[in-house]
This record gives C-alpha cells, structure tokens and sequence, in this order.
C-alpha cells in the first residue's frame, strides 16, 4: 500500500496536461436529482477498505441525500491527486496529513477539510518468530524500504527510543516487494507495511508478523488519510455536506460491519470481495473516523513540528492557516 513516501514531485508539464485519470463507480447523472452541486474526489490510489465510508456514502445514497453528486475518481498516478487539487482541475483528492504538511510548507493552496483515517497506518515490522522481540534487536539488521526519502526522521526516531542509533542498521531499497522481502528473509524489518494490510497478506501467505507502531516509540500521531480541498475556492457549504455524508456512512459502517462489507464489495466486487480486503475490513474498522470535521489544531501543529525538526519541510506551517473549521 502506498504511504507517505512514496509522494513524488510532479512536474509543471505533467500538471499542465491534467493526466490521465480513471473514472469509477460514479453515481449516474440520470440516477441524481439535477439539482445535486457535481464534485469530483480523487482517491489516493486503487479503491480499497480505506476507502470504505466514501464508498458506502455512495452506494447507499448519502451523498445524493446532502444534495450532492460525487464523481469518484482513481489516479493514473498517485503522487498527483492534491496537485491537482491545488491546480484547480479537481474539487477535493484524499490525501495524508504528513502529504498535505509537506504540500502547505511547499506553498501549495490546500486546506484539510475531512478525516477518513484518524490514526497512523504506517508500521516498522517484522516476522514474530522470536528473533526480532524489541526495536533494540535491531541493532545490525537489514530495514527493508520501499522508496527512499525521510526514512531517518521516522525509523530513527523509533530506534532510538530503544537506544539504536539510525546508522546501526542497514537501510535497503526493496521496492514495492516489501512483504515478500521480509518474508524471504531478505530484510530482517519493513518501513512502511501498512496494520491493516501488510500483516494480513503476511499471514495469509502463512507468516505472522510483528508490529511496532510508531506512534508509541517517539513519533507524534497523526491523522493517515485526510480530504483536501483548494485553500482559494472550496465550496464550505458543500463541503459540509460531503462531511456529514461520510460520516452517516462510518456510522453505519461501525453499527452494521457485515452488511457494510457486502455493500462494499459490490461497489466493485472483481477486486474487491477477496481474503486479503474482507481481513483489512475488520482491521480498518476502528480505524476511520467517528467525526471526520473534527479538527485537533495541535496534533497539526506538533507533527509540522517534528517535520521540520527533521528537516523534512523548511518550515512549520501552523493548522490554523490550513486546517479550517467546517
């Protein structure tokens, strides 16, 4: 799955030209009171549980209900969506908080408008076979990763919780082969296998895996995926009521986890309803967002704080100027 790092700059041309982009599941126009304000929302990659209240609000009729119609949208690349946010070609793209404070510090126009996921995804993880039991067992080891970038801010952080110093380990770019590198032995550890994917397609494989969460060894929490919108031209009204329909659908989606699920999958059942999705289901579960306007403007500000501790941004952006009340 795709995480923070993989967000890759995009070039002036490539924005230019809009991209290529894969239209899905949209709600027919004829289907749709013509009354309805249009918006499009891009994903941040392929339809999968983590989308599920966008999902579930559109296939039970949510958003027609707040007088919307949503055009949902998967990129042909995942590193565009909130650029094309900020161009002004879309309405609003699925993004993450540590993507949108890197984009804000960069100048981009964008605002946080809704939490999907409230809490990190992201792990460091490893095999539960008895070898690896603390962070401190790293120490030497191989830390498998699939795109270079700001792995010393994150993992470094997490070892040194434990005494382990960044230079201890060994760093190795293993691409997007970040499960079967761990699993074959390659690496002794993985940055950037997802709680509620990597471990179950581990297990289905036949491995169990351990997880160590970095929001519990020194690295602030912070919200996985957000809503972004343009800073210069959203829409509050609609944006409010594209809220509330994502979160009558997490409703649901927690009082009716099963019946969600059927729902879901028939939104597109050929890549969704498989082993792999129905366990990342149930993991995701707690893990969207009861309230997704909720706005916490200092967990904002202390993970922008610890970016630019890190180097990450040139500087710390404060949530008051993109993390707005709705």
């Amino acid at each position: 799955m795709k995480n923070w790092f993989t967000q890759q700059k995009v070039t002036k041309c490539a924005l230019a030209l809009g991209l290529a982009i894969v239209t899905i599941g949209s709600t027919a126009a004829s289907a749709a009171d013509t009354t309805n304000k249009e918006m499009t929302l891009m994903l941040d990659w392929f339809v999968n549980p983590n989308h599920g209240p966008i999902v579930i609000a559109q296939e039970r009729g949510l958003f027609n209900d707040q007088g919307l119609t949503i055009q949902i949208q998967e990129p042909a690349d995942p590193s565009v969506p909130a650029k094309l946010v900020a161009a002004g070609k879309i309405d609003m793209a699925i993004s993450y908080q540590t993507s949108l404070t890197t984009d804000v510090a960069a100048g981009l126009p964008l605002i946080r408008s809704a939490t999907l996921i409230a809490t990190p995804l992201n792990t460091l993880m490893t095999l539960d076979n008895g070898k690896i039991k603390t962070l401190a067992d790293l120490k030497g080891k191989k830390i498998g990763i699939a795109i270079a970038g700001n792995e010393e801010a994150t993992i470094g952080t997490m070892l040194q919780s434990q005494g382990v110093a960044f230079d201890d380990v060994k760093i190795i770019n293993v691409g997007w082969a970040l499960s079967s590198s761990l699993a074959s032995g390659k690496v002794d550890a993985i940055w950037g296998g997802l709680r509620n994917f990597e471990t179950n397609q581990l297990a289905l494989e036949g491995y169990k895996a351990k997880a160590f969460f970095p929001e519990e060894h020194g690295v602030p929490s912070y919200d996985e995926l957000v809503v972004v919108a343009n800073k210069n031209s959203y829409d509050a009204d609609a944006l409010k009521k594209f809220n509330k329909a994502i979160e009558l659908a997490t409703q649901y989606i927690v009082n009716h986890p099963d019946q969600a699920w059927k729902e879901f999958v028939a939104y597109a059942p050929d890549t969704l309803n498989n082993e792999l999705n129905r366990r990342a289901w149930q993991d995701t579960l707690p893990r969207f967002a009861l309230r997704p306007s909720a706005i916490d403007p200092v967990r904002y500000d202390n993970f922008a704080q610890f970016m630019f501790k890190h180097k990450i941004i040139s500087h710390a952006p404060k949530a008051q100027d993109y993390v707005p009340t709705l």
